[in-house]
């Protein structure tokens, strides 16, 4: 008998599975250190602004500033100061929002609006105080242009920036104040409009512009106003002060000249009546000046008359002292009196020096 042989298949060795990588591994039960892990965040540069107002601003003043607001997404609101207060609260106002700008609008008597913008990091200042003028407002205004809310816009600035020292001041306070910081969490993240900042006429000119096209197109959006610097103090609202504009004159002032000006015209008015009343003639005139020359038709006689005067006025004209000959007198005259006078202070200072 034969042996019956099986074919037994031989069993395949066991594949290994392939497991995928857990992307998110777990934590270790026990960190190396008990120090904080820090986090890794784009955004870096945190400036908050901090925007709000004194009691007695207007209407318009107060839209303005809600336009700003919502230019300026990494604002921080505030409820309005007391106007007893003094202004260097505003910096622990501004370390109890954590901000290190601000933006404080100022009004008096219901007219002038006054704009301080500060550094309050640490009162380190500088700190600039505008007046601003020609307000015009995004729903007074009603442009064609429109801009996202929260983009962030870029910053033009005029070539008098960088030539004038209180201007490259001002533009690092812009910069810092107005820029929106990147990767904000109330940012877009991307660029829609611009802010343009001319110096013309003494005074800053603040203008927004929808950036419509590559190619340069735009389109004002708004709002729109004038800054019309007053004072750049070292500190925050304190310090002393750095830059003074000569060319500053107040509203309150302006208004004076004007009230001034227009009662002197008034009492103008009445000099000039009385005047003409007081010489006007009480009769009428004989004739007129050389009224010979119609008596006669000769056209010679005329002639010889005309020589007459002409010979008459010749001679009183040599007789009278010559213009120039008058201003030479008078320019010696002040040359002798500006050296007397230099002649008396320098004997009042020998006599002082030989008193000492």
């Amino acid at each position: 008998m034969g042996r019956k042989f099986q074919n037994k298949k031989k069993k395949a060795a066991p594949q290994l599975e392939i497991v995928p990588l857990d992307e998110n591994p777990p934590l270790p039960p026990q960190r190396s250190s008990d120090d904080v892990v820090p986090k890794k965040e784009k955004w870096v540069n945190k400036q908050r602004v901090l925007v709000f107002s004194a009691r007695g601003i207007s209407h318009r003043d107060r839209h303005l500033m809600k336009d700003i607001k919502t230019l300026m997404p990494h604002h921080r609101p505030e409820s309005k100061m007391e106007r007893s207060k003094t202004l260097s609260v505003v910096n622990e106002m501004c370390e109890m929002k954590h901000c290190n700008k601000a933006m404080l609008f100022e009004g008096r008597r219901k007219r002038d609006l006054y704009m301080w913008i500060s550094n309050t990091s640490g009162s380190t200042g500088p700190s600039a105080k505008f007046l601003i003028e020609n307000i015009h407002t995004m729903a007074e205004l009603k442009m064609t242009g429109n801009c996202l809310r929260g983009s962030r816009p870029l910053l033009s600035f005029d070539s008098k920036f960088d030539e004038l020292p209180h201007l490259k001041l001002l533009k690092e306070l812009f910069v810092q104040t107005y820029s929106v910081p990147n990767h904000h969490p109330k940012s877009q993240p991307f660029v829609d409009h611009v802010f343009t900042f001319t110096y013309l006429d003494k005074r800053i000119w603040f203008r927004n512009f929808q950036i419509l096209s590559e190619d340069g197109g735009l389109s004002e959006v708004g709002p729109r106003y004038v800054m019309n610097p007053v004072k750049i103090f070292d500190g925050s609202f304190t310090g002393k002060t750095i830059w003074e504009n000569p060319d500053y004159v107040s509203p309150s002032k302006q208004r004076q000249v004007l009230k001034k000006a227009a009662k002197d015209k008034y009492v103008n008015r009445v000099e000039q009546k009385v005047k003409h009343e007081a010489t006007r003639p009480m009769r009428a005139y004989d004739g007129m000046d050389n009224d010979e020359l119609f008596e006669d038709d000769d056209p010679v006689e005329t002639a010889k008359i005309l020589a007459a005067i002409a010979k008459k006025k010749k001679e009183e004209a040599a007789k009278q002292t010559p213009k120039s000959a008058l201003t030479k007198k008078i320019k010696e005259k002040q040359l002798q009196a500006v050296k007397d006078v230099i002649e008396r202070k320098k004997a009042r200072t020998i006599k002082r020096v030989k008193k000492v």
